[in-house]
């Protein structure tokens, strides 16, 4: 539920829908936060949301923040521009610093693969790996170039190994898709259709 106009009522709504289902989390907008859940469910928000095009001290205090008022994993977009000029090391600091805001805490790192070439997906997939995330992320679902592509998530599996899980999320609306992302190598879906999805399956 990241939609900007999202109310309380529907934040509340999407816990409730959650819990009936048994997934594992809901991502929610920072200024969500904080949020009642489940015992056994998790809370995720985003950050530097959904351009990336914000300093990394913002996103690191942004994360910080978030995780004070309860969010235990933290989705952070990249700033695209490093990862399509190949500004690898400026890329893996970026990360860096939202990650050493957030000890302990899951780290997914979303590198809008829609908008980049090949080569941009590998290098933000390494800078992730290197800079100690826990998954990287196809997308934010909100960028006019689209969502998440069984190609990227074959790419992004076959960079980091097993070292990181992949989240596949973005523009993932039928069951068929979503088997579709975990044969190429998805660890963890984002869906905004949990329950049509699963009630397909």
């Amino acid at each position: 539920m990241l939609k900007p106009e999202a109310t309380p009522e529907q934040f509340r709504a999407l816990v409730n829908e959650a819990a009936e289902l048994g997934t594992y989390s809901v991502c929610v907008s920072p200024s969500a936060l904080p949020i009642e859940v489940p015992e056994s469910m998790h809370i995720a928000t985003v950050v530097g949301f959904p351009s990336g095009a914000v300093k990394p001290e913002i996103k690191a205090a942004e994360a910080a923040r978030a995780v004070a008022d309860g969010a235990e994993e933290v989705d952070m977009v990249i700033n695209i521009p490093l990862a399509i000029e190949g500004r690898a090391e400026d890329l893996q600091a970026e990360i860096q610093a939202v990650r050493d805001a957030i000890p302990g805490k899951v780290l997914k790192v979303i590198i809008e693969s829609a908008a980049l070439s090949d080569d941009a997906i590998v290098l933000a997939c390494k800078a992730a790996a290197a800079a100690q995330a826990d998954f990287v992320k196809t997308s934010t679902g909100f960028h006019p170039a689209g969502g998440a592509s069984t190609h990227a998530v074959t790419l992004m599996r076959e960079t980091v190994g097993d070292a990181l899980g992949v989240k596949a999320s973005g523009g993932i609306r039928s069951g068929k898709d979503a088997l579709a992302m975990i044969e190429a190598g998805a660890t963890r879906l984002g869906l905004s259709s949990s329950a049509k999805i699963l009630e397909e399956l």
